[in-house]
């Protein structure tokens, strides 16, 4: 026979376990009340909103125009980085540019909604560029014609509608300057 102490004890222990397991989600703090640490990175060579001139890919190359896609951006669906099978048609067009003008390459930019912290709406933004650059490659595109940049959340809207936030999922393809 079982003691009753022991149940309620049992009853207690699984309670308290399921409470503490149950943590609330972080609030994201607003751009504007956080701090910069001194991590060792100058301010002043951080690209901001409108401000590309210290955007480059890895060999050296600038961004031409962050702000202007050459095609339709790609667009995603709330926390996904699969290219769904409305969107392929605007990377089938971005395979047609490349084909176009051939000695042109692009960055392809990864963007997110505010929602979710910085850190991983960077994540979600590789994801989503890499995503499409795989496509790409997958379509024929050489992989050297390529680069991908994540801007997470940093260009989104705060607030607004879901209207808004859509907007704000999406790859844009923009031409590196050589």
């Amino acid at each position: 026979m079982i003691n009753s102490s022991k149940i309620l004890g049992l009853i207690l222990a699984t309670t308290a376990l399921l409470f503490t397991a149950c943590a609330k989600k972080p609030v994201r703090a607003m751009p504007d009340s956080t701090q910069t640490g001194s991590n060792g990175i100058n301010p002043e060579q951080i690209a901001v909103p409108g401000d590309n001139a210290n955007l480059s890919a890895r060999d050296g190359s600038s961004v031409d125009d962050a702000s202007k896609s050459v095609v339709e951006p790609v667009y995603f669906a709330l926390d996904r980085s699969a290219v769904s099978s409305a969107e392929r048609p605007k990377i089938e067009a971005a395979v047609k540019w490349l084909k176009d003008n051939a000695d042109k390459n692009l960055v392809l930019i990864g963007h997110c909604d505010w929602r979710g912290t910085a850190e991983y709406n960077l994540g979600l933004g590789d994801r989503r560029a890499n995503a499409v650059k795989r496509y790409l490659e997958s379509l024929g595109v050489d992989a050297q014609r390529l680069e991908t940049l994540s801007k997470g959340s940093i260009d989104a809207k705060q607030g607004g509608s879901e209207g808004d936030w859509t907007k704000d999922r999406r790859v844009d393809f923009v031409v590196l300057k050589r």
